[in-house]
């Protein structure tokens, strides 16, 4: 459990990053009774220079170049982190010839799925009814979301 605690940890402090360090933000992540341990509050500071890696080739060119080839569309939630997130949406039903001769019906194109943490953000409850800056919860959740689309044989279901 507490590896999962530290991965959760690590993947958020990563997903976060670059909303945070544009604007030289920290963030709290408070760890609830359901993950089996005391109530802790972590405080996640990022470091700026951390930079999402370049990678050579993009991926809509990836996307282009498959055999199932697949679109980005983003959604957009104010109170996540990271608040914008791309899913993959199929652009045909079976899956590009080789020959470039259209779609080969004997198989078919299939979204590939993967889980992400995010971050939700609750407003807390002012305590004392004190007037001044809002205060925010974050709390830990799973998204599943579509990265990509690829070929598979069509399943037959026997009679």
């Amino acid at each position: 459990m507490q590896l999962f605690l530290l991965r959760a940890v690590l993947v958020l402090g990563l997903a976060a990053s670059l909303h945070a360090t544009r604007k030289r933000q920290a963030i709290s992540v408070k760890l609830w009774k359901g993950t089996g341990m005391k109530e802790k509050v972590l405080r996640l500071v990022l470091d700026p220079s951390v930079q999402p890696q370049i990678v050579s080739m993009s991926a809509s060119s990836i996307a282009n170049m498959s055999l199932s080839p697949w679109t980005y569309r983003d959604s957009y939630n104010a109170s996540r982190w990271p608040q914008r997130i791309s899913h993959a949406q199929c652009q045909t039903s079976g899956c590009l010839s080789l020959q470039g001769e259209g779609e080969d019906s004997s198989l078919e194109a299939q979204p590939i799925y993967y889980q992400v943490l995010v971050l939700h953000r609750q407003r807390q409850n002012n305590k004392g009814g004190r007037k001044g800056r809002k205060k925010y919860e974050y709390r830990l959740g799973m998204e599943v979301i579509t990265v990509g689309c690829t070929c598979v044989r069509p399943s037959v279901v026997p009679q």
